[in-house]
């Protein structure tokens, strides 16, 4: 049996760039927060309107490829 082993956070942030075309600066907003009040990056994203429900539901479709 092979375990799938998650996404990592670098893989994630080049998803956010590349397939939803979220700037590094908006990327770099949610990372400062995350580092103030830790959650999980596409919530915190989604929470300051960074990313649409729409676009949360891609993430989280992605995170369990």
């Amino acid at each position: 049996m092979i375990v799938k082993s998650p996404p990592s956070h670098t893989q994630l942030i080049d998803f956010l760039e590349k397939e939803l075309a979220l700037s590094p600066k908006s990327i770099a907003i949610a990372l400062r927060h995350c580092e103030q009040d830790p959650g999980p990056l596409p919530m915190i994203l989604w929470q300051y309107g960074l990313v649409s429900l729409e676009q949360l539901e891609q993430i989280f479709d992605w995170l369990e490829g």
